[in-house]
């Protein structure tokens, strides 16, 4: 990103200025080019038929190993360009820039350190089929944008997320203490309202591509990989679908081990985060989880929509037009959430997920995808989007619960809040940190 390979400094600094203000659904936010890098690095984008500015097909066999130092951005990256008997293997360093021109603005063309470019990813639309390198070899151009799963607000909001859990407690409870409770609600209620809508309209995109039982297979291991493996384990439920899964995990113990010894090869070398991953969260083991529920629920996919439009039926009565009313504790019980979170465990996955993954399973995954099901009415909806904010939560960070049973945010002081105070909560903060451009 720098001019000169030597000049690690000013290259830093070029890292952390190079934004894009752009006008979102909720206001102007900032997107960063390390934002940029760290979608690639973790190949959080469509990676099945790529195709070059310049027409051709790419396959990549590795993205690379992220450069946080001088010279390009991701070095030792193999790739395959071309089809059949034109196929070749590129192997050498990839350059990430928001737009196309940004490679001439930094100096790239003429600087040595970017000899060994062999990609040239941009986030932006490019008029260019390739960018002109040192001594005017010419460099494929592949564009971001039209790959990626969720827009640019989404991902600039999860790392605003990731971000906040990052920094000190005292700097979040400053923020909240300088607003009154009454706009703190008001802030909080908006913005869960925003997050339920935005992953609604995210599991729809979903249905639509995937169809049903790939996007709830897709959801489920996106999931179970969290936040490290998640773009790991999306290759995997790509390479391996579910009716893959089912072939192999309904026969015995042998064949499940063998499975996901082949699923957890299937990422290439490298992309599975294991360091500093706590045991219960290691990818193989998750895997083994994934193996032994698909194994006992084979069908659960289609078992989840029946099971939740009946409760959601039942639970009509209390998520009126104007939502849930009332204590939460008692909404809950009268809805029948403890008895729907008990019978999901057991009817849907076989009780292989516990805890907290659990919830967020339910929360991230399987209530948006059954709200934007086909067929799903208005009062469904409604219904769905009462259970999620209601639930308990799921893997949010401690620091926000913290800041929510001290601001009695949705409750009283002390109080674990609910699964969508806690998204509002965090949803207002990263609000704020993207119009800061402190998301990346």
């Amino acid at each position: 990103m720098s001019a000169h390979g030597g000049e690690a400094g000013s290259e830093a600094q070029a890292r952390t200025q190079a934004l894009a203000e752009i006008a979102g659904l909720h206001g102007a936010f900032t997107f960063s080019e390390l934002l940029l890098q760290r979608i690639w690095s973790r190949g959080d984008f469509e990676q099945r038929g790529l195709r070059l500015r310049d027409g051709r097909s790419l396959r990549l066999r590795r993205r690379g190993r992220w450069n946080r130092l001088a010279g390009p951005d991701f070095a030792d990256a193999e790739l395959e360009v071309g089809d059949g008997a034109g196929c070749e293997v590129w192997r050498g360093a990839v350059e990430a820039h928001l737009r196309a021109s940004d490679w001439e603005a930094h100096g790239h063309s003429s600087d040595p350190a970017y000899a060994g470019v062999v990609l040239h990813v941009v986030l932006f639309p490019s008029m260019r089929e390739w960018t002109e390198g040192v001594g005017g070899r010419r460099i494929p151009i592949l564009e971001l944008l039209p790959l990626l799963g969720r827009d640019l607000e989404a991902y600039a909001e999860e790392a605003a997320v990731e971000g906040m859990a990052g920094r000190p407690y005292s700097q979040l409870r400053e923020v909240l203490a300088g607003v009154s409770q009454a706009h703190l609600r008001e802030q909080v209620a908006m913005h869960a309202r925003r997050r339920w809508t935005h992953k609604v309209r995210l599991a729809a995109s979903r249905i639509e591509r995937l169809g049903w039982e790939a996007a709830c297979h897709q959801v489920a291991l996106e999931v179970l990989g969290y936040r490290p493996n998640r773009a790991p384990m999306l290759e995997v439920a790509e390479a391996w679908p579910l009716e893959a899964w089912r072939d192999r995990a309904t026969k015995d113990a042998e064949a499940r081990a063998d499975l996901v010894e082949a699923a957890f090869a299937t990422p290439e070398p490298g992309a599975w985060v294991r360091a500093g991953v706590r045991p219960a969260n290691q990818p193989k083991r998750r895997l083994a989880q994934y193996a032994d529920w698909v194994g006992q629920r084979p069908d659960w996919p289609e078992r989840l929509a029946e099971v939740i439009a009946e409760w959601a039926k039942r639970a009509a009565p209390t998520y009126g037009e104007s939502g849930g009313t009332g204590q939460l504790r008692v909404r809950r019980r009268v809805a029948g959430l403890p008895a729907l979170r008990r019978r999901l465990s057991q009817e849907i996955c076989a009780e292989a997920v516990g805890g907290t993954r659990f919830d967020t399973l339910v929360c991230d995954g399987w209530l948006p995808l059954c709200a934007a099901r086909a067929g799903v009415d208005a009062a469904e909806a409604r219904v769905l989007a009462g259970a999620w904010a209601d639930w308990q939560p799921g893997d949010l960070p401690e620091e926000m619960q913290r800041l929510a049973r001290e601001f009695e945010v949705g409750g009283e002081a002390g109080e674990t809040p609910a699964q969508g105070d806690l998204q509002g909560l965090i949803g207002w903060l990263a609000a704020l940190a993207r119009r800061d451009g402190r998301g990346a």
